[in-house]
C-alpha cells in the first residue's frame, strides 16, 4: 500500500511537471528569438535616417562605425543608373532573398549559416529601396533558454522527489498503524493478552485501534472472570469439604469408613488442582465501584454462626470481637465470604480438635483489620505458606486460600501477614484499606506496615 501511493504520487507528479515544464521551456525559447530579433530591428533602424540623406559609401561607413554594428549590419545599395547594386559589409544571405526583400519592401528573417538575418528594407529619396541587413547569430537567439531548461528541470526534478518524500511519508502514517494492528492481532492470537495498539493515525485507523484495545480488553476480562468464578467455587467447595472430612474422621473403622475418607481426600486434591490452574495467570480482583462494599461485622457474625456449630462438635473454643457495630469496607461481600471461610477452615484442618480460636475485626480511621488467631502449633514457614497461593507448590503450606485472601487485601491497597497470636498458634492478619488511604496507600507497604502499628497500640 505503502509503495503504491509512492507510485501513483511519481506518475501524477511527472505528468504534471511535464505538461507545465515543456510548453513553458517553448515559451521561453520563442521569447528569447523574439528579444534578439527586436534587437536586430532596432540596430536596423539606427541607419535608416542616415540612407534617407545619403547613399555616399563613406558616410554610410561611418554611420555603421557610430552605431556599433559593423561586424553585424551590412547596407546592401540598389543599382544607379549604369552601375550595379552595391552593398557595405559582410552579405551572407542569398542574391534572391535581398532581391525579394527590395523588390517587396517587406522585412524578411531568412536562415543562414550561424544564425539568422534580418533583412529590413528602406525607402531612398531616388524611390528605390536600400536593404538592411542584420546578422543574429545563434548565440543571442538562445541566450538564456539553456539556463532556463535547466531551472526548469531543477524545479520539476525537485516537485517530483518532494512529492515522493511526502507520498511515502503519509504511506508511512498510513501503513504503521495498520501494521501495528496486524502484529497486535497477532500477539492477542498467541495468547499475549496483554497486546494493545497504539490509537493514532487516520481517523478510520484510530477507530480500529480503539475496536481493538476494547476487544483486547473484554476477552482479558471474560477470561480473568471465568477463572475467578472457576477458583472461587472450586474453593468455596472447601467449607463442606472441610465438614466432610471431619464428618468421616468420626467414622471410626471399617472399610466403608476408609472409602469415605480417601474419597474426601482425592475429592480435596481434585480441588486444589482446579484452584491452582484456575490461578496460574494472576489474574487481579476487580475494583469495588463507589458505594459498593460489604459490612465486616455482619459477615463475621454470619460466618461464625456457621463455624460454630462444628467447633462445638469439636470442643474448640471460640472468641469474637469487634462485630458489634457495621464496619464497611470497600470488598465485595462474595470475596470478603470466600476469605473468612479459608482462613477458618484453614484452623478446622491444620489444628487438631479442642483448639481455641479467635477472630478480632479492629476499626480504625484509615484500615480495618481483620485478626483470625489460633492456639494450634503455628506456621513454620509463613513465606511458604503465602508462595503456595502462587503456584509454587512447596511443602508447609495453609493451602491456596491464603492466595484469596491476600488478593482481597491487595485490590484494596492492604496486605497480608502471618504472625503468632497471643493464644500461643498462628495469627493471619489482614489489612484492608479504606477511604482516601486506600488511593494513598496503594504500593506502599512500609506506610501500610506503619499505620497498622499505630491502629493496634
Amino acid at each position: 500500500m505503502r509503495w503504491a501511493l509512492v507510485k501513483v504520487c511519481l506518475a501524477v507528479t511527472t505528468m504534471v511537471v511535464v505538461a507545465f515544464a515543456v510548453p513553458l521551456g517553448l515559451v521561453i525559447k520563442e521569447m528569447a528569438r523574439d528579444r534578439a530579433m527586436s534587437d536586430a530591428e532596432r540596430q536596423a533602424a539606427s541607419i535608416a535616417p542616415a540612407l534617407t540623406i545619403t547613399t555616399d559609401r563613406d558616410q554610410l561607413e561611418r554611420a555603421i562605425i557610430t552605431a556599433g554594428s559593423e561586424q553585424r549590419l551590412t547596407v546592401h545599395l540598389p543599382p544607379v543608373g549604369q552601375d550595379a547594386a552595391t552593398g557595405i559589409g559582410q552579405q551572407r544571405v542569398a542574391d534572391r532573398a535581398l532581391d525579394a526583400a527590395r523588390m517587396h519592401g517587406r522585412a524578411s528573417i531568412t536562415e543562414v549559416p550561424g544564425g539568422f538575418a534580418l533583412l529590413q528594407p528602406n525607402a531612398l529619396p531616388t524611390g528605390k529601396n536600400a536593404v538592411v541587413e542584420i546578422f543574429v547569430p545563434d548565440s543571442e537567439v538562445g541566450k538564456g533558454v539553456s539556463t532556463a531548461w535547466l531551472v526548469l528541470a531543477g524545479v520539476g526534478v525537485g516537485l517530483v522527489i518532494g512529492s515522493v518524500a511526502v507520498a511515502d511519508r503519509l504511506g508511512g502514517r498510513m501503513v504503521q498503524p495498520a501494521q501495528r494492528l496486524v502484529g497486535a492481532a497477532g500477539e492477542l492470537g498467541e495468547g499475549k493478552l496483554g497486546a494493545r495498539v497504539p490509537e493514532e493515525g487516520p481517523k478510520e485507523l484510530r477507530l480500529a485501534a480503539v475496536a481493538f484495545n476494547s476487544m483486547a480488553d473484554q476477552v482479558v476480562q471474560l477470561l480473568a472472570n471465568e477463572r475467578e468464578l472457576a477458583a472461587d467455587l472450586s474453593h468455596r467447595l472447601r467449607t463442606p469439604l472441610t465438614v466432610l472430612r471431619l464428618n468421616a474422621a468420626s467414622l471410626g473403622d471399617g472399610p466403608a469408613a476408609d472409602q469415605t475418607r480417601a474419597a474426601v481426600h482425592q475429592l480435596e486434591r481434585e480441588v486444589d488442582t482446579i484452584i491452582r490452574t484456575a490461578r496460574e495467570a494472576k489474574p487481579q480482583t476487580a475494583a469495588v465501584g463507589p458505594g459498593a462494599g460489604s459490612d465486616v461485622a455482619e459477615v463475621v457474625r454470619e460466618r461464625m454462626d456457621f463455624w460454630s456449630a462444628l467447633a462445638e462438635d469439636e470442643g474448640r473454643k471460640v472468641r469474637v470481637a469487634g462485630v458489634e457495630r457495621p464496619v464497611r469496607i470497600p470488598v465485595a461481600r462474595a470475596d470478603l465470604v470466600a476469605a473468612l471461610d479459608a482462613l477458618l477452615g484453614n484452623v478446622f484442618r491444620h489444628t487438631p480438635e479442642g483448639t481455641a480460636f479467635a477472630v478480632d475485626v479492629h476499626n480504625g480511621d484509615d484500615a480495618v483489620i481483620v485478626l483470625v488467631s489460633d492456639a494450634g502449633p503455628g506456621i513454620g514457614d509463613p513465606a511458604a505458606a503465602m508462595a503456595r497461593g502462587g503456584g509454587s507448590g512447596k511443602a508447609g503450606s495453609t493451602g491456596l486460600g491464603l492466595d484469596i485472601v491476600r488478593r482481597m487485601a491487595e485490590a484494596t491497597g492492604g496486605d497480608v501477614r502471618i504472625g503468632h497470636s497471643v493464644l500461643g498458634g498462628a495469627e493471619i492478619r489482614v489489612w484492608i484499606q479504606v477511604g482516601a488511604a486506600r488511593v494513598a496507600g496503594r504500593g506502599h507497604r512500609g506506610g501500610v506496615r506503619k499505620r497498622r502499628r499505630f491502629a493496634l497500640r
